[in-house]
């Protein structure tokens, strides 16, 4: 049944956003795809919203029907080559990845931490620590709005990339259940990210306990402000602002004779497979000088004090001021550098 609600602040990790016209929450998969039909049938706007994790709403809220996915549960079904793991859109994503550590699986434990439900991670196709969605999912049940159906597509049809895929910015598909594909040896993914194979003191490439690494990646991303906690505004934010902007190596090469000619240190950029280079993001921020806290101790909404990719409300903020920051966090960056900074959450009815 509509519930109301005050503030879709409720709903997100900003804590920021208006009121809903209409707010749903369906606990299973056949109430989300009754509430999807109800609201088409009705004319309505429709938002659906997992764990709010990557989301930014206007101060004003949304004019239309917000359906709040709750729909949680997981199985496990092992095999001669490991297991299958499939997951309820509403799960949240983080008790997902110790659920699977507990089990003995393998594969998810470097996306610790992250927060938000297990639905949203193929729209984004989140990553973190050397591992991605796209390398471990199998395929996603969806709720087609065009053809009023439910089918499944593989991975291979969702058009994964870096920080996104087919589903992100469209609202025809929603996403129902998660299958993915997992070791069962209780071993992790191979450590292939270097602070992460520094915190374990193991070589790249190493397979390790999946406990132990999750364990270091909660450690690493506490430290920089990235594991939800209510009583830390710090942590009161979308995660990462801005992805890591991916040039051509002329522009790498500009980028950095300008950071030589600031006598600053230089941006961290790593080679890509079609022979682009993908840049530091929040290396191009501190060099275009914004550092942790901007713009100051004062400010409702600042950069986290740990790290430069996070904006945070700091508990009074509005999503104007938000906006506001990132527009002169994206400016600064562009004009010191050439490169222009693209937001990584989705901005509904909100234009930076």
């Amino acid at each position: 049944m509509p519930t109301t609600v005050a503030s879709l602040a409720e709903l997100t990790t900003l804590r920021l956003g208006g009121p809903a016209r209409r707010l749903v929450r369906p606990s299973d998969r056949d109430g989300i795809v009754a509430a999807v039909r109800e609201a088409d049938a009705a004319g309505e706007r429709l938002l659906v919203v997992g764990g709010g994790s990557n989301l930014v709403v206007p101060d004003d809220g949304f004019a239309g029907t917000v359906v709040a996915i709750g729909s949680r549960e997981h199985t496990t079904s092992r095999d001669e080559d490991g297991a299958l793991l499939e997951v309820e859109a509403g799960e949240d994503w983080d008790a997902l990845v110790a659920a699977s550590v507990d089990e003995g699986l393998g594969g998810l434990e470097c996306l610790s931490g992250i927060p938000g439900s297990t639905g949203a991670t193929p729209v984004q196709n989140v990553g973190a620590y050397g591992v991605e969605v796209a390398d471990l999912l199998v395929d996603v049940t969806l709720f087609d709005r065009r053809a009023d159906a439910v089918h499944t597509v593989p991975a291979a049809d969702l058009g994964l990339g870096y920080r996104t895929s087919r589903l992100k910015g469209a609202d025809d598909e929603i996403v129902l259940a998660v299958r993915f594909r997992l070791t069962a040896d209780g071993l992790s993914a191979p450590v292939r990210y270097a602070e992460l194979a520094r915190t374990l003191d193991v070589e790249p490439g190493t397979r390790v306990p999946a406990a132990d690494a999750r364990a270091a990646v909660l450690e690493l991303r506490r430290g920089k402000g990235m594991v939800l906690d209510p009583a830390d505004h710090d942590t009161w934010s979308a995660g990462s602002f801005f992805t890591n902007p991916v040039v051509g190596t002329g522009t790498a090469d500009e980028v950095a004779r300008r950071v030589a000619a600031l006598d600053q240190r230089p941006v961290t950029a790593w080679p890509t497979d079609d022979g682009r280079v993908k840049l530091s993001a929040a290396a191009l921020i501190e060099r275009a000088g914004v550092s942790r806290g901007y713009p100051g101790p004062d400010a409702p909404v600042r950069v986290s004090t740990r790290h430069t990719l996070a904006l945070t409300n700091r508990g009074d903020g509005t999503t104007a001021q938000l906006l506001d920051l990132a527009r002169d966090v994206r400016d600064r960056v562009e004009a010191a550098f050439g490169v222009r900074l693209v937001p990584e959450p989705v901005l509904c009815d909100c234009v930076l």
